[in-house]
């Protein structure tokens, strides 16, 4: 589903490299988690794959279901069914949630050669989503994200990504300042959407978020590269004793 060889990248106004020669192979319908120290380049590499300005491709690729995804377009990424939940959504006053969500949907349909949802299919589509989520009428009617708490930004986020059916989800962080409960819903949104055609890639520093989105490979990134992979015991080793060992056994 997702193939990344060598990829090396570099922030563009600081001259300076982040990525520094990425490979790691994401099976369809495997979840695999992301964990490492702050500025090991985690959130560098969902922006990179998902097209975000700002960073400067050096050397590697990135292929989506066999397709180059570093030649395409954001829009084209998101059509060809790619993810990304942030770690800090972003506010959009004047724009209802409603019109967002039904905007996106039918560009990617129109995209990809699909008819638009009617009015009423959407209608009927989005309320048996949210009502899944526990995201109450209320908070579709509003504007996007405005006046959200951190969990109601995280679960509208799950709710978009359940609306869009991507093949390939990036969750950056998506458990950063969540309490356990608003954690677990917004585990038990992405457990919903596991299945055999889609793959998720969850970068998280906690164990916790773990717990709840079982990882079927984990994966330690430091200075721009993964050093070390294992399974979902990786993590509870990272949980217990911290990076410092995996470090040593690396330098």
């Amino acid at each position: 589903m997702l193939e990344i060889k060598g990829l090396m990248a570099d922030l563009q106004d600081e001259d300076k490299t982040i990525l520094k020669g990425v490979d790691l192979n994401i099976g369809a319908g495997e979840v695999h988690a992301i964990m490492g120290p702050n500025g090991s380049g985690k959130s560098t590499l969902s922006y990179i794959l998902s097209g975000k300005d700002g960073y400067e491709v050096t050397g590697g690729s990135a292929a989506l279901d066999g397709d180059d995804l570093l030649d395409m377009e954001p829009e084209e990424r998101a059509a060809a069914g790619l993810f990304l939940a942030f770690q800090y959504p972003v506010e959009i006053p004047g724009v209802g949630n409603m019109t967002f969500l039904r905007t996106a949907v039918n560009a990617q349909r129109k995209a990809r050669g699909e008819d638009e949802l009617s009015a009423g299919d959407f209608l009927k589509i989005v309320r048996a989503k949210a009502k899944d989520l526990q995201i109450d009428a209320d908070m579709l009617k509003r504007p996007v994200n405005v006046g959200f708490s951190g969990g109601e930004k995280k679960r509208n986020e799950i709710l978009q990504m359940a609306m869009l059916e991507p093949k390939m989800c990036i969750l950056d962080e998506t458990d950063s300042g969540l309490d356990v409960d608003a954690m677990k819903l917004v585990a038990e949104g992405v457990n919903a959407l596991r299945s055999a055609g889609r793959s998720f890639l969850v970068i998280t520093h906690y164990q916790r978020l773990l717990d709840h989105i079982k990882p079927d490979v984990v994966h330690i990134m430091a200075d721009g590269r993964i050093i070390k992979t294992g399974g979902p015991e990786l993590a509870l080793e990272v949980e217990n004793n911290g990076y410092a060992d995996l470090l040593a056994e690396v330098v």
